[in-house]
C-alpha cells in the first residue's frame, strides 16, 4: 500500500494501542522509536505535500473496497481531517477489543459468534472509510490553496 496521510496515521493509532497494552520494557522502547518514526514521516509527508513535491494524485490511496452494502452500513466521513483522525483512534481502539475476543473464540458463546465476526466487519469498514476521508480531505485541502 502506498503511504498516505490516512495510512500513517492508522499506523500511529495502532503503534499508540500497542504501547498502552505493552508492560514488556524492550518492547516499549521498541514502539517509542515506532511512533517517534511516524511522527516525523507524518511531518515530512505533509510538509513535502503541502511544497509540491508530492503530486495531487499520490495524496490518495482509496482503499476501493468491495462488500455487499445492503446491511452494512457505516457513518458517513464528515468533519475535519482532525475530526476523521479521532474517529479512526476511536475506531482502531474498538477493533483492538473486538479482535482480543477472536484470540480467544472458544470463549464466546455460540449465540454471539455472529455478532463477533459482523463487528469486526463493520469496524474495518469504517476504519477504511477514516483513512480514505483523511487522505480526500487533505488532498481537497491543498487542491484548494494550489
Amino acid at each position: 500500500m502506498a503511504e498516505t496521510l490516512g495510512s500513517l496515521c492508522d499506523k500511529l493509532t495502532v503503534v499508540k494501542l500497542k504501547q498502552w497494552h505493552s508492560t514488556a520494557p524492550e518492547r516499549l522502547d521498541s514502539l517509542q522509536a515506532q511512533a517517534q518514526q511516524l511522527c516525523q514521516e507524518i511531518d515530512d509527508f505533509v510538509r513535502s505535500a503541502s511544497s509540491g513535491s508530492v503530486p495531487i494524485n499520490r495524496l490518495t490511496f482509496a482503499s476501493n473496497k468491495v462488500y455487499k452494502q445492503e446491511g452494512n452500513s457505516i457513518r458517513p466521513a464528515v468533519g475535519t481531517i482532525g475530526e476523521m483522525f479521532s474517529r479512526l483512534a476511536t475506531v482502531n481502539c474498538q477493533l483492538w477489543h473486538e479482535q482480543e475476543k477472536v484470540y480467544e473464540f472458544e470463549k464466546v458463546p455460540p449465540e454471539n459468534k455472529n455478532t463477533v465476526v459482523k463487528q469486526i466487519a463493520l469496524l474495518n469498514l469504517d476504519r477504511t472509510e477514516c483513512i480514505d476521508a483523511i487522505d480526500r480531505m487533505f488532498r481537497d485541502t491543498l487542491a484548494a490553496k494550489g
